[in-house]
């Protein structure tokens, strides 16, 4: 019977180091997530930081030949100061990508499909200038041309598994 209690006590106290072994764990996971979350923003910053830069040269470099200093607008239709602000305002993150691009960077980071409005809406807040009259449609017309994505229901799309899909088989 003693020894009964001695096993009993014996596996109490391994469940109780396994407990506070999982907890340490778990906390030490929740630090490193947030620490990823960090990283991952300051990655997009500097890429973004990194296109407009590019963009900044490449109209500078269109200024430099033009003639009697006309003034060039870059392809996004803003000038250097309209980007940092757009940078400042956290409306940055697909600035200088075509729709597809932006949508497949959108959709992977979603990990579920979604409406051809709500892309719209993400795309404008990230940055992607989208004319037209009817915007929501150009998006899912553009998104269905394009073999990385596949249309799941009426205006909803999701990424098609990249492995299928050829070395630059979009638009």
């Amino acid at each position: 019977m003693e020894e009964l209690h001695d096993i009993q006590a014996g596996l109490d106290q391994r469940i109780h180091t396994y407990k506070s072994k999982l907890q340490e764990l778990q906390k030490k996971r929740d630090r490193l997530d947030e620490e990823i979350k960090t990283v991952k923003k300051y990655l997009e910053l500097a890429e973004t930081l990194y296109r407009v830069e590019q963009e900044k040269a490449r109209v500078a470099a269109r200024q430099a030949i033009t003639i009697e200093g006309e003034r060039d607008r870059s392809k996004t239709g803003l000038d250097a100061p309209d980007q940092s602000q757009e940078i400042l305002l956290g409306r940055s993150k697909y600035l200088g990508m075509s729709v597809p691009q932006a949508t497949m960077v959108l959709l992977k980071e979603a990990g579920t499909p979604m409406h051809a409005k709500e892309v719209y809406q993400k795309l404008v807040e990230g940055g992607v200038r989208i004319r037209g009259k009817t915007p929501v449609t150009s998006i899912a017309i553009s998104l269905r041309r394009d073999k990385r994505f596949r249309r799941v229901a009426p205006n909803t799309f999701e990424l098609v598994d990249e492995s299928l899909v050829t070395p630059g088989g979009g638009s």
